[in-house]
C-alpha cells in the first residue's frame, strides 16, 4: 500500500538525479506537489517536467544547500508558491574522499560539512515556520557516520552530525507535531556510487557483505521516504531508519 499525500507540498534538495529524483517522483506519484531543488536549474527542470507529466506541480528552485543565503531563497520559493511545506527532504549531499588525515584540505572540510550538515541544519530551521502540524523532516544520512573508514571520515563526520541534528530537531520541534526523522542509506546504485567505485573496489567483496547480496537500487528509497513522510509513520520522530540489505 502507498501512502497517500494528495495536495501535500514536498521540498527535496539533490532533487535532479539519484535518490533524490527517485523520492521526487515517488512523492509525486503519491499525489503530491514538489519543489526541485538542485545546484542547476537544467537539471532540475528535467525532474520536474516528468513531475507535471504524472499530473501534480512542480516548482524549481536552484540552491546550493551549502550557502547560508540560498537556503533562504530555497524555502521563500517554497512560500511564494504554496505558502506551506508538509515534507522537508534533506536529501543533497557530497562524499569526497582522501587517502589519509594528512591529505584532507580546509576546502574539503569546509565543503563537505556545509553541504551534509550546515544546509539541512538551516533549511530545517527555516522550514519548521511554515510547516503545521503533521509535517515531517527526512534527512537523508549514511551508514558511514556509524561505521566510519578512513577514506571517509569527513563525509562520516558530517552525517554523524546530521543524525545528532535529526535527534535534536525532533526534540524541539516535536510539541509544534513536526516529526524530523533520518533514513541511514547503504549503498544505492547511483552515478555517485559507481564514480565512487571508480575501479578501486570490488563489488561482489561489498554484496559479499551485504545479506541480500546486492546493492540497493534507488527506487527503494521511495517507501521508506513516503511511510516517513505521511501519517501513517505519525508516531516516529527522532528515529534513525537503517536500509542498507541488512549489512
Amino acid at each position: 500500500m502507498q501512502p497517500d499525500l494528495t495536495g501535500k507540498v514536498v521540498v527535496i534538495t539533490g532533487a535532479s538525479r539519484g535518490l533524490g529524483r527517485a523520492m521526487a517522483l515517488g512523492f509525486a506519484r503519491a499525489g503530491a506537489d514538489v519543489v526541485v531543488s538542485s545546484r542547476t536549474a537544467e537539471a532540475c527542470e528535467e525532474v520536474a517536467a516528468e513531475i507535471r507529466a504524472v499530473g501534480r506541480r512542480a516548482v524549481v528552485a536552484p540552491c546550493h544547500v551549502g550557502r547560508w543565503s540560498e537556503c533562504a531563497h530555497l524555502i521563500d520559493r517554497a512560500r511564494a508558491t504554496f505558502g506551506r511545506i508538509d515534507v522537508l527532504v534533506n536529501n543533497a549531499g557530497i562524499a569526497p574522499v582522501a587517502p589519509a588525515l594528512q591529505a584532507i584540505g580546509e576546502e574539503l572540510f569546509d565543503k563537505t560539512l556545509a553541504v551534509n550538515l550546515k544546509g539541512p541544519l538551516r533549511l530545517t530551521a527555516l522550514a519548521a515556520d511554515l510547516m503545521p502540524d503533521g509535517a515531517s523532516v527526512i534527512n537523508i544520512s549514511s551508514r558511514a557516520s556509524t561505521k566510519p573508514t578512513p577514506p571517509t571520515v569527513v563525509y562520516a563526520a558530517a552525517k554523524a552530525g546530521l543524525n545528532a541534528l535529526t535527534i535534536a530537531a525532533a526534540q524541539e520541534f516535536g510539541p509544534r507535531g513536526i516529526r524530523v526523522n533520518a533514513i541511514v542509506c547503504g549503498p544505492f546504485r547511483t552515478s555517485s556510487f559507481t564514480k565512487a567505485l571508480d575501479g578501486t573496489v570490488d563489488e561482489h567483496a561489498l554484496t559479499d557483505r551485504i545479506p541480500l547480496r546486492r546493492i540497493g537500487d534507488p527506487e527503494e528509497i521511495i517507501g521508506t521516504a513516503l511511510w516517513l513522510g505521511s501519517a501513517a509513520s505519525s508516531y516516529v520522530t527522532g528515529a534513525l531508519i537503517t536500509l542498507d540489505g541488512g549489512a
